[in-house]
């Protein structure tokens, strides 16, 4: 699974971490070459109090300790053969001093954040393995990519979700949006996966299915009274693909419509009486209609939230997935999901700045 946000690439963050743990040393260096070979009235070691302060980034308060005594050295050395009065090498020391001291308080509070923040990152990752599985990358005769990304700085879950399950006879998916943002959104999807997953076995449809979720919610939502959960709702697409037949057959609660690829043309699946969200069901009489595809060999069918299709351009223009989805035609299926990553984060005028999933599911063209 594509990870989620824009992170830097493990190399470069290396290379950025080294190259700040050698700063002080260069700062060291550069100041006590500038100070030797200068005329004595140019006064260059001032510039050392600046490698303890820089230690403090990258260095433990062992090492921010350290550089700083090598820094009280250097300025030290660089006095012999200078008429300089006691008093005022005694001066520049316990400034040296002060700054290493307080440089090494902030070492120690940077390293308590970093370990808080590994605490809650591991944490995080247990979590999205537990509410958000990680797909196979084949179900069945079918293949899965998926793009995921939560809008949230360093958050790995949002208000998007998805689900694929392999039961007796096809394949069932389900991809889903939340209303809003925050832990609220993350809570209800997680109801929501949970009460999919409780019954799609033993559901013998889609509509079945359908109306399991908005019961899971309700029942949720009595369990908890206080919780936000329960007043939210959610668009769903569910989608499930036989074994036995070259078909999908798929239901929307009130979601985007599905991109479908057969050959080089892209359309969306006409939905002629598309069901209400889930959670809002009780507002109107709500009866669920099954829509039947064509899905055969070489097919590809792309579930995605509105995250995907509301990304707007600076002139407030909306993504045109259907047309990039057409220029994606002869990609393979594992390209897919970075292309459309790569794309959105480039469209966007601000960048993504909601949850983003897609979900494609692809099968092979017969051999030959």
């Amino acid at each position: 699974m594509p990870a989620a946000g824009h992170r830097r690439p493990p190399g470069a963050a290396r290379t950025q971490f080294n190259l700040g743990r050698a700063l002080p040393f260069l700062v060291l260096g550069l100041t006590a070459l500038a100070d030797v070979l200068t005329p004595d009235k140019e006064r260059f070691e001032r510039l050392l109090v600046a490698a303890p302060a820089l230690a403090a980034v990258t260095w433990s308060v062992r090492g921010t300790i350290g550089i700083g005594l090598l820094t009280m050295a250097v300025r030290v050395l660089l006095t012999f053969g200078r008429d300089e009065a006691a008093s005022e090498l005694l001066a520049s020391e316990v400034v040296l001093g002060a700054v290493t001291a307080a440089s090494a308080w902030v070492s120690r509070v940077r390293m308590r954040y970093e370990r808080d923040l590994r605490e809650v990152t591991a944490v995080a990752e247990v979590v999205q393995r537990v509410v958000l599985r990680p797909l196979p990358d084949r179900l069945g005769r079918f293949d899965l990519r998926l793009l995921y990304l939560a809008a949230a700085a360093k958050a790995r879950i949002g208000g998007d979700f998805y689900e694929a399950v392999r039961v007796p006879g096809a394949v069932r998916l389900m991809l889903g949006d939340v209303q809003g943002k925050g832990l609220g959104a993350v809570e209800t999807a997680s109801v929501l996966l949970g009460a999919f997953r409780a019954t799609v076995n033993d559901a013998p449809d889609l509509a079945t299915l359908a109306d399991r979720l908005d019961d899971g919610l309700t029942r949720y939502g009595g369990w908890d009274p206080d919780s936000d959960a329960a007043e939210r709702f959610a668009t769903v697409v569910l989608v499930e693909l036989p074994d036995d037949r070259d078909v999908a057959r798929l239901l929307s609660c009130g979601h985007p419509a599905p991109l479908l690829q057969h050959g080089n043309e892209v359309a969306p699946v006409a939905f002629a009486d598309p069901s209400l969200p889930v959670n809002l069901a009780g507002l109107a009489e709500n009866h669920h209609r099954i829509e039947e595809v064509p899905f055969g060999p070489g097919d590809r069918l792309l579930l995605y939230t509105d995250g995907v299709s509301e990304t707007r351009d600076r002139a407030g223009t909306f993504y045109p997935l259907e047309t990039r989805m057409r220029g994606w035609v002869r990609e393979p299926a594992g390209d897919v999901p970075g292309l459309l990553h790569r794309d959105l984060a480039a469209y966007g005028a601000d960048g993504l700045d909601d949850d983003v999933a897609a979900l494609l599911v692809a099968r092979a063209p017969q051999p030959g």
